[in-house]
């Protein structure tokens, strides 16, 4: 089981109540939400491995020369040339903590500079040999499902839903390995990816449908006369790909999560805390102890302790 670590953690921050705080004032639901996420979900997925994923760079060089819309509504400022991100105050103080309480437990922590957790979830998915679930509230990693290597999401916008190929197409009316296709096509406002103009999901997943693939598409365009219908491209829409040539040449590639970044190995086998008298004292530090205890016994009860 991988996880997306920042998305839960800012899922978990803004879903739970902002009173819970420690002894001397710290804000902390963010920890606690993310501690309990994980107690739950090791109950029911039963990993052998668990491995949190974090960004070593929340808005990469390389997709930033790209694409400079990347993300870039998110920036907050500039220091020293290196851009920070828009995180409340209240999350930052608790992030260390959550390092902390993770290394007691001896859960992997994995991050490569200059990458995003999103490129370290696709690079340890792609190179695990058996069964993958990846919990994450972002609907960008659905790219990466693919049920004959068992790679699914499990999607915490819905409650842990599991999404596997069937339900993408489902969902969206595309081929179930075809979601950064549509990403592309469709646009994300939410990571700064426009789209191209006048193609919406619909246009977007009738496309796919018919041709399966962006580049399917592009090649029926390519191929297509000025005026009149290809492959299920009408002139119009026809237009509206070729006016947005540049767009679709970097597009994919800032989209497509990275699957091949030099990990050496990963460990994050499930079993008994690494410290377990400093993650006592820290979850009685941070008014945690509940939370760590829930996660330490769904671990317990998975390595069959």
């Amino acid at each position: 089981m991988v996880v997306d670590t920042p998305s839960l953690y800012f899922r978990a921050f803004y879903g739970v109540p902002r009173a819970g705080r420690a002894a001397d004032g710290t804000p902390v639901g963010a920890v606690r939400g993310l501690l309990d996420v994980l107690a739950r979900q090791v109950r029911e997925v039963r990993p052998r491995q668990l491995v949190c994923c974090f960004d070593a760079d929340w808005r990469p060089a390389f997709r930033v020369a790209l694409l400079a819309s990347y993300k870039a509504h998110r920036v907050a400022e500039s220091v020293g040339g290196r851009e920070a991100e828009a995180v409340e105050e209240d999350l930052l103080v608790q992030l260390p903590i959550i390092d902390e309480v993770l290394d007691a437990f001896g859960i992997a922590r994995v991050s490569v500079a200059g990458f995003e957790a999103d490129d370290v979830i696709g690079t340890l998915a792609t190179r695990h040999q058996g069964a993958v679930d990846v919990l994450s509230g972002d609907r960008d990693l659905f790219q990466l499902v693919d049920d004959v290597a068992g790679v699914r999401v499990r999607y915490a916008v819905e409650r842990f839903a599991v999404v596997d190929e069937a339900s993408v197409t489902a969902r969206y009316g595309i081929p179930g390995r075809a979601y950064a296709d549509f990403a592309v096509l469709r646009g994300d406002p939410s990571d700064g990816l426009p789209g191209v103009a006048g193609i919406g999901a619909k246009t977007a997943a009738v496309l796919l449908g018919r041709c399966g693939s962006l580049a399917a598409v592009l090649a029926a365009v390519e191929g297509a006369p000025a005026a009149g219908v290809v492959e299920g491209v009408s002139a119009a829409v026809r237009r509206r790909l070729v006016a947005a040539r540049d767009y679709l040449e970097v597009a994919p590639r800032v989209v497509a999560v990275v699957r091949d970044l030099p990990l050496g190995e990963v460990g994050g086998v499930v079993g008994a805390p690494a410290d377990p008298v400093g993650l006592a004292a820290l979850g009685a530090r941070w008014g945690v102890a509940g939370s760590v205890g829930r996660l330490e016994s769904a671990l317990r009860v998975v390595a069959g302790g």
